[in-house]
């Protein structure tokens, strides 16, 4: 006991801290070491015990002024005296915690604001649980939309029982247990007094009330799994990976509560020809030499079907056209964006002895013709210069 910490250095205050200052104090300190919170945390424990003990003593204006006056022997007689219990028989804590709600214990002493909720009834109305589903489509599907009937495995209410888990002709009863609140309160006597906390009625399961006679085909649930279509609208403009929700289409809900969400995810499967790229599209258009050197107009395809465009003589390798309004929709939103098309030539293989005896004779003839390379060969002559 000769080496008990003092109590504002526990809860980290001054000495001229007030009633409000000291109870944020030793909130945040039992928030932070409450055993509930720190399973089988011995240093936890010891923190917790250390800081109710100083919060306890500090609280009480009598007991404060003593403290203040004679120190730990003004409170706590066996202080100094060989005594192990501590003032109040805050000794008393180990091993008490397992029955606390945590919730409860801050609602009594701070009036709600930490665990808030966690004594709620839980018999009332439930949402039903929502359901993801997968589903794929094409790249043309994404950029214009399109409507799907996707098949869905779901909970749904029992028609044999309504619901209600119990055989046709019977009812639930109310738990005798917990008089049909779905909770059991206990209480308990603490260092600050004696506190009630309440926990899930074990006889029913929280529901509030037994199935003496449970339904045969839902098995007393009051929920069956059923298999549905629903035909589901997927804008235009939606992307890979992107999720679409649609209210009330999950599993239902219990005690009158509303049914889940049904969430969908979307797959778009790799085109073989466009690429995407935010909402343009891009595209890679082969041509051969000679249209490049002498032009030509090309068949481009597109999103809309195949477009012609006129590509002027000399048009190099790599350069990308541009066609406004070609790509894909915007999402909840208006216009589409462009494609790109890039245009790469492409170099003849397996060439004929006469087709090299061409290529040969118009390599003779096509000086002057190639600017750029004329100017690189001027230019290594000077560097061997």
């Amino acid at each position: 006991m000769a080496g008990k910490r003092d109590y504002y250095e526990v809860l980290g205050v001054s000495k001229d801290a007030g009633d409000d200052e000291m109870k944020k104090a030793y909130r945040k300190l039992a928030k932070k070491y409450h055993p509930d919170l720190n399973p089988g945390d011995k240093e936890a424990e010891k923190n917790f015990k250390e800081a109710s003990e100083a919060y306890e003593v500090l609280s009480d204006a009598q007991k404060k002024a003593r403290y203040d006056q004679f120190g730990h022997a003004g409170v706590d007689p066996s202080y100094g005296a060989g005594g192990g219990a501590g003032y109040g028989g805050f000794g008393d804590f180990s091993g008490g915690f397992g029955g606390f709600d945590v919730g409860d214990i801050f609602d009594s002493l701070f009036g709600g604001g930490f665990g808030a909720g966690t004594s709620a009834r839980r018999n009332g109305p439930r949402k039903g649980k929502d359901v993801q589903q997968n589903v794929e489509i094409t790249f043309e599907q994404a950029a214009f939309g399109v409507e799907k009937e996707v098949t869905v495995y779901r909970m749904e209410k029992c028609n044999s029982c309504g619901g209600s888990g119990a055989q046709k002709g019977t009812s639930p009863v109310t738990c005798k247990t917990c008089g049909g609140a779905g909770q059991v309160r206990t209480t308990q006597r603490t260092p600050f007094g004696s506190f009630s906390s309440t926990s899930v009625c074990t006889a029913c399961g929280g529901a509030g009330q037994t199935i003496p006679t449970p339904c045969q085909d839902c098995k007393g649930s009051g929920q069956i799994r059923h298999q549905r279509k629903i035909t589901v609208a997927i804008p235009a403009g939606i992307d890979n990976g992107q999720t679409i929700s649609i209210r009330g289409e999950g599993n239902a809900g219990t005690k009158g509560g509303p049914a889940g969400d049904l969430f969908i995810t979307i797959s778009v499967k790799p085109h073989e020809l466009f690429e995407r790229r935010g909402n343009d599209v891009t595209f890679e258009m082969p041509i051969s030499f000679a249209q490049a050197a002498l032009g030509d107009t090309l068949r481009v395809p597109t999103l809309d079907g195949m477009v012609e465009y006129a590509i002027p003589e000399g048009t190099k390798n790599g350069t990308v056209f541009k066609f406004k309004g070609k790509g894909v929709h915007v999402l909840n939103g208006r216009g589409r964006g462009d494609q790109y098309v890039k245009v790469v030539v492409d170099v003849p293989t397996g060439l004929t002895a006469r087709q090299k005896e061409l290529l040969r004779e118009f390599e003779q003839l096509d000086k002057g013709v190639h600017k750029e390379k004329n100017r690189f060969i001027e230019m290594l002559e000077r560097f061997k210069k």
